[in-house]
């Protein structure tokens, strides 16, 4: 089903105002999935984080399409009305997304800490590397050679 049909097929069975919002609801969906592709294609998201906001937008898209399933879900769930429903499950998301994200943010700051240390080491070795070369360029310098060589005359 394309997405102009769902549309033709909400505007046919439902008021105006909940029609217009439904709408609204799919094309800011439509929108998402557009915005998420465009900043994978860019390479400015990475696919792994996309899929969290794709999964959101066909979630969106939905509970736009199917007229009762966010009601059921409310009553199932003993929430007296949908919208906040929907907010309850919009808050879920944001939290799973703060959970999702603390976890990378923690990843992140542990290899970043291993890198500096290894950075640290790294220059340390150079430091000496560059001290054992400058003293083995003293020793065999052409003014070195000659001091030596007139030493042993």
């Amino acid at each position: 089903m394309s997405i102009a049909t769902a549309m033709l097929l909400l505007v046919r069975t439902s008021s105006t105002t909940a029609t217009l919002q439904r709408i609204a609801v799919i094309a800011i969906a439509v929108i998402v999935f557009a915005l998420v592709f465009e900043l994978v294609r860019q390479r400015a998201l990475m696919e792994r984080y996309a899929l969290l906001w794709l999964f959101a937008a066909v979630a969106l898209v939905v509970l736009a399409i199917w007229r009762g399933l966010l009601t059921s879900l409310a009553g199932d769930l003993g929430i007296y009305t949908p919208a906040n429903a929907l907010f309850a499950a919009g808050f879920v998301f944001v939290i799973v997304l703060l959970l999702h994200f603390s976890l990378v943010i923690s990843r992140l700051s542990e290899q970043n800490k291993t890198l500096a240390q290894r950075l640290a080491l790294l220059d340390e070795r150079t430091e000496r590397l560059t001290e054992v070369s400058a003293e083995s360029d003293v020793r065999t310098s052409p003014a070195a050679q000659r001091t030596r060589a007139a030493g042993k005359r």
